[in-house]
């Protein structure tokens, strides 16, 4: 039977995994941050799987510091790519992040997928704490009872 904690964290896997392949997807051109978004979603949603089959005990005690390691990468990717300190996914950035039609230098308040290097998407960092959240769930449990 699979322990509540792996399914909790499959769980997580599989929001942050389906939402990071659907941000990338809406992408109107694929910069380096929209890859990397495509890259963790894939990997995010077959580690999910994985959490849910036998294989997960040969996994052994990294699939929380794995989780850790993706949000990681997750936030980071937001900090760098979605501020448009280094472009974006999204529409493009320009000028330190001035976006062609927005009219602001730094981009927009709020942001979105689809206007990705114009501003954070929310959801995204969301998604990110909750999964490092879980990672160190995943991890504190293996460490008490071994998940």
């Amino acid at each position: 039977m699979v322990s509540n904690t792996r399914l909790y964290g499959a769980s997580i896997a599989f929001a942050s995994g389906l939402y990071s392949l659907w941000s990338a997807s809406m992408a109107t051109r694929m910069g380096t941050g929209g890859w990397l978004m495509l890259l963790v979603g894939i990997v995010v949603l077959v580690h999910g799987v994985v959490l849910l089959t036998d294989y997960a005990d040969r996994l052994g005690s990294s699939s929380g510091p794995l989780m850790i390691g993706y949000s990681v990468v997750m936030l980071l990717n937001q900090a760098l790519f979605g501020t448009g300190l280094l472009g974006g996914m999204g529409t493009g950035s320009m000028n330190g992040g001035m976006t062609g039609g927005s009219g602001m230098n730094g981009g927009t308040m709020g942001g979105s997928t689809i206007s990705a290097g114009m501003g954070w998407d929310a959801g995204m960092v969301f998604l990110a704490l909750l999964m490092l959240v879980s990672g160190v769930i995943m991890t504190r449990d293996r460490d008490s009872n071994g998940m």
